[in-house]
């Protein structure tokens, strides 16, 4: 045999381990694939724990999800659980009830917590706390744990101990977005001593007002909460009144007070200025036919005058723009979504050359004789 066919099978035998290497690193680097190029997700879950009445030995979380199954810990506040759920496997769970053992002297009254735990033992048994917060610790977002709180209450009196007790909950069927309400409700003193409570009036769970109230020993007395709904979103909400133990929940509609606009103020190339009423967290895109030249900070509720939208780039005064409503944030405009009244899109097309032909229109003197004084003819 030559040295050249030497040389070359040599050649041939070197390219084909090479090939091999590089195909056996290949299959190691897509193994770890999600790891190296960050496409591994930390674990996620969500939980919706409302208020609610009950007899003091359950809780029922209403909605509940875990990408890797876990447990909820129930706490009143301090560090140690009042009660821990049987796992929970991954994915979506409803009207969860979390429930106390036979022999737990502890009562789920109050403000209570709902936290949700991971599994990371992989054994379906609650290790927290046992290991010091080791192991099975708390899903995470936003590096806080998730939780939700409720406020549990009762109307048997013999649970209440001290607390006072809300009889009765007066309050509108429905309102509109920008009036006051009175809120009224019947507050009494279950035992024979004077005693000095908070009352809180609450709009789905979190406190907006709250009155210091005293009471005679079995004394009763009416409450009255005047509750502004401006800068509220429309739709079912949730008003409750609540004492120390005790509580009352009713749902009121609110209808948004006028019909959802956008109307153009002022407009050049480089800004537009629009005043609106929205009827929801959102903001005003400024668009071409193509794509979105600008919106204006995330808006809430109501109505807002003079609203500016700086432009990404300069537009020609005869180019036609729409000024749109839109639901969500401005910083996601792609996942955000119109703002529809009457099936139709709340919207506005317009042009700098009209909006600058209006100006200039409403410009002009209300006095004929100012005008022909003007023009030189007075």
């Amino acid at each position: 045999m030559s040295t050249r066919s030497t040389f070359g099978t040599v050649k041939r035998i070197g390219a084909i381990l090479i090939a091999i290497a590089i195909v056996l690193a290949a299959g190691i680097i897509v193994g770890q694939a999600p790891a190296i190029f960050g496409i591994d997700q930390d674990p996620e879950a969500s939980i919706v724990f409302d208020d609610q009445q009950g007899d003091g030995t359950n809780v029922t979380i209403d909605e509940l999800t875990l990408s890797d199954g876990g447990f909820v810990v129930i706490t009143d506040g301090s560090t140690d659980p009042i009660v821990v759920s049987e796992y929970l496997s991954s994915g979506t769970h409803e009207n969860v009830t979390v429930e106390l053992e036979e022999d737990d002297e502890p009562e789920l009254f109050g403000q209570l917590t709902a936290t949700v735990h991971q599994d990371t033992t992989e054994d379906e048994t609650y290790a927290y706390d046992e290991t010091d917060g080791e192991e099975d610790r708390p899903y995470l977002s936003d590096g806080f744990p998730v939780s939700d709180t409720a406020t549990v209450t009762t109307t048997d009196d013999d649970a209440l101990t001290d607390s006072f007790v809300v009889e009765s909950l007066d309050i509108p069927t429905e309102a509109t977005t920008n009036e006051t309400i009175d809120i009224v409700a019947e507050i009494r003193n279950p035992t024979e001593f004077d005693t000095q409570q908070s009352v809180d009036f609450r709009v789905d769970g979190a406190v907006l007002e709250q009155q210091a109230l005293e009471l005679d020993g079995g004394e009763t007395r009416e409450v009255t909460f005047a509750i502004n709904t401006t800068g509220s979103s429309p739709g079912e909400q949730t008003f409750g009144v609540y004492t120390d133990g005790d509580g009352a929940v009713e749902t009121i509609i609110l209808e948004f007070h006028t019909e959802p606009t956008v109307d153009i103020v002022d407009a050049d190339h480089e800004n537009v200025t629009v005043s609106i009423a929205i009827p929801t967290d959102g903001f005003v895109a400024i668009e071409d036919n193509e794509s979105v030249l600008g919106t204006s900070d995330e808006l809430g509720p109501g109505e807002h005058e003079n609203v500016t939208i700086e432009l990404e780039e300069s537009v020609d005064e005869d180019e036609e723009l729409i000024a749109t409503l839109y639901e969500g944030d401005p910083e996601e405009p792609d996942g955000a979504e119109p703002i529809e009244h009457d099936n139709e899109t709340v919207e506005t097309a317009f042009t700098i050359a009209d909006v600058t032909a209006d100006d200039e229109n409403n410009g002009e003197s209300d006095d004929p004789e100012a005008d022909d004084q003007s023009d030189g003819n007075g």
